[in-house]
């Protein structure tokens, strides 16, 4: 065997490693930050729904941490099924907390999910008055 066979081997075992332990882990995460000081944002409560029919079926809830994350917001024992989801941040409690006025007291994030094997990060850029988002890694 080659120092190169080794190599290329050990590189495919561990791409595959990596692909078995993200589909393994939960496959829904948030984050976000605050664009007027730059800081992560704690303390955010964040809903998960589903498209159900016509309707938003509610599926799990948390709270940013201190580097404003959620690292596991879907439902562990339920199966992640392609479909429609929203995610809600309530930033108006968020900015009430802190003492600031707010033009957006919730944002919803409406996303598409095709493939189950994948995972899903929704990062939230804040402000007052404006927001970003787009599909983080």
């Amino acid at each position: 065997m080659t120092l190169n066979y080794l190599v290329a081997s050990f590189a495919i075992g561990l791409s595959a490693c990596s692909s078995l332990a993200l589909a393994a882990s939960n496959p829904l995460s948030v984050h976000v930050l605050n664009l007027e000081n730059g800081l992560p944002s704690p303390g955010i409560n964040v809903t998960l729904e589903k498209h159900v029919a016509q309707n938003w079926q509610p599926l799990a809830q948390g709270t940013t941490n201190e580097q404003g994350r959620i690292a596991e917001l879907f439902p562990a024992k339920q199966p992640f099924e392609a479909g429609e989801y929203r995610v809600v941040f309530k930033t108006g409690e968020y900015f009430e907390k802190n003492k600031r006025e707010t033009f957006f007291p919730e944002i919803p994030v409406i996303f598409e999910v095709k493939q189950t094997d994948q995972h899903y990060h929704i990062p939230l850029l804040l402000s007052p008055y404006g927001f970003s988002t787009y599909r983080g890694s």
